[in-house]
């Protein structure tokens, strides 16, 4: 019986390691026009990969839907810019990335992941 409680702990445990941390769903979208649509929800940005060009305004509409604790702040790391994100409320974060790179943007655990590709 502990053999098969042990086995379990160390798949679930495998599990979230892979969920989190090594499993990347890549839909990216392109910065055109006015605002992109950015879901907050099931532990991951849908799109989790944004490309924009430099110098030009961009206003990324964050729409949670995942009341998971985890979910309420969004962090771009490289850029200084942070947003606290409510369930069911959009935010528009504006700003104008002026450098080329890659900014990676997360929760506050790193939890839920996503790129800004600015080129």
């Amino acid at each position: 019986m502990e053999i098969i409680i042990n086995l379990t702990g160390l798949v679930l445990i495998a599990f979230i390691v892979w969920w989190f941390w090594i499993f990347k769903n890549r839909s990216e979208a392109r910065v055109e026009g006015s605002v992109l649509d950015i879901v907050v929800d099931s532990g991951i940005y849908e799109p989790s990969v944004i490309h924009a060009k430099a110098g030009e305004s961009v206003t990324l509409r964050f729409i949670r839907k995942d009341s998971n604790p985890c979910a309420e702040k969004v962090l771009f790391s490289g850029l200084d810019i942070s947003a606290d994100l409510v369930v069911g409320t959009p935010y528009d974060l504006t700003f104008t990335p002026e450098k080329k790179g890659e900014y990676e943007f997360t929760c506050q655990m790193a939890m839920y992941r996503g790129k800004l590709i600015v080129e």
